[in-house]
């Protein structure tokens, strides 16, 4: 059972710093709500910037250490891009969706299809990085459901006995076919990645054939405009206002399968 009211809140968590390798991300997430004075409710959606995972998974690659391929150098040339990315995009990959100019869009290990793999070079530096080293890139985390998982227990074992709530990891993905990025999750854990309405009916009464809401997906782009994108760095929103039935279900639910995905 999913209900959302009329009001729904998306509140970005002060206090989370940014961290280096080793920091214990589900410890900081409790730690920043206990101190926000934001008590967790039942069916608070904890969303969580994949940035922070991979930071704190120590994902940082110096491209100066990184020699390409020959593949990597050939793709590079076509595309016009560093051959020490495209090599690092290369091993995220499981195959090449779409190449141009400019363009290198893959569909990553995770089942997912992004443009250079999800790979970011923004606040990528870690905290110990030599003045000289780098460029640094920033992988994405290694197992994102896992990660989600593992701060929902936390978050859980903390709060009021019987509480439960949904965490979700997001990232910023570009579209084939509109400008802009917006948020989506990228892991999941207690909030149904998927909301199946068919059956319902519409205001007149005729029955939802088609209707198949990316719930995990619309949350992590309410809490994208507050966690922002640039200087901001909030990289923990609380969504509040949903109502749902805890479930396992991984982000992997949102994929089309690839026989079935028109840009892939």
């Amino acid at each position: 059972m999913i209900t959302c009211g009329a009001r729904l809140e998306a509140i970005a968590v002060p206090g989370v710093p940014l961290v280096g390798a080793g920091a214990d991300v589900p410890a900081l997430v409790v730690r920043a709500i206990r101190d926000a004075g934001l008590a967790p409710a039942d069916g608070d959606v904890l969303v969580v910037t994949s940035k922070l995972l991979s930071r704190a998974e120590g994902r940082f690659v110096d491209l100066a250490r990184v020699e390409p391929s020959a593949r990597a150098t050939e793709l590079a040339g076509a595309v016009g891009k560093d051959p020490r990315l495209v090599e690092l995009i290369l091993r995220e990959s499981s195959g090449v969706s779409r190449q141009a100019p400019g363009v290198l869009v893959v569909r990553h290990r995770l089942g997912f299809v992004v443009a250079n793999a999800g790979i970011d070079a923004s606040n990528a530096v870690p905290p110990e990085a030599p003045a000289d080293s780098g460029p640094w890139a920033l992988l994405l985390p290694e197992a994102p459901d896992a990660s989600a998982a593992a701060i929902r227990a936390r978050v859980e074992s903390e709060a009021p006995s019987g509480t439960r709530v949904g965490v979700v990891i997001t990232d910023s993905f570009g579209r084939p076919f509109r400008l802009g990025t917006v948020g989506v999750a990228i892991g999941v854990s207690g909030l149904p990645a998927l909301w199946d309405r068919r059956g319902e009916p519409d205001l007149f009464g005729r029955t939802l054939e088609q209707t198949i809401t990316a719930l995990a997906d619309q949350v992590a782009a309410v809490a994208d405009l507050v966690a922002g994108q640039a200087a901001e760095g909030r990289p923990l929103v609380l969504v509040r206002g949903l109502k749902f039935d805890p479930v396992r279900e991984p982000a992997s639910a949102l994929l089309r399968k690839p026989e079935e995905d028109l840009y892939a």
